[in-house]
């Protein structure tokens, strides 16, 4: 699966891990289809936010509202591993419902993609997603001569 973003959003992200390198940050992803058009920021409410996150269940709620009185879809939600890996662990495997969502990982340097299913590759919860990180201007409109692969992203 591909899945485009903005770099804008990329950007977000990785400031919001890097303003909190001692706690998870989390947060929703929205858009349509395969292209993420934003995120928002949630107060990480789990009980040790430096080893696991909880979106707080109000943001959530409140952004399901929304959406369904025409706002945009919630399409997953990202998170941070500030003493980790870009990638699933087996915590997030097992908080994890197989309903197809997207889960961005960011740490170091990284903000990595997979949606959550049932046997995934990854602790049987986890596919991996390639991102494509659009320029601003251009995420509404994408081709692919303004993408560029998230590896290249810093």
């Amino acid at each position: 699966m591909r899945v485009t973003i903005s770099s804008t959003v990329l950007a977000q992200i990785v400031a919001e891990m890097r303003a909190s390198p001692a706690k998870e940050i989390c947060g929703l992803l929205f858009g349509d289809g395969t292209a993420i058009h934003a995120a928002q920021a949630c107060l990480n409410v789990a009980t040790d936010p430096a080893r696991t996150f909880e979106i707080d269940p109000a943001a959530l709620i409140a952004a399901h509202r929304h959406a369904r009185s025409g706002g945009p879809a919630i399409m997953g939600h990202y998170h941070s591993h500030p003493s980790g890996f870009a990638e699933p662990s087996a915590h997030d495997a097992a908080d994890a419902t197989p309903d197809g969502s997207l889960w961005l990982i960011a740490a170091g340097n990284e903000v990595r993609g997979w949606r959550a299913v049932r046997d995934g590759a990854v602790h049987g919860r986890f596919d991996p997603v390639t991102l494509v990180s659009l320029a601003p201007c251009a995420a509404d409109s994408a081709s692919p001569e303004d993408a560029i692969d998230t590896k290249d992203f810093q």
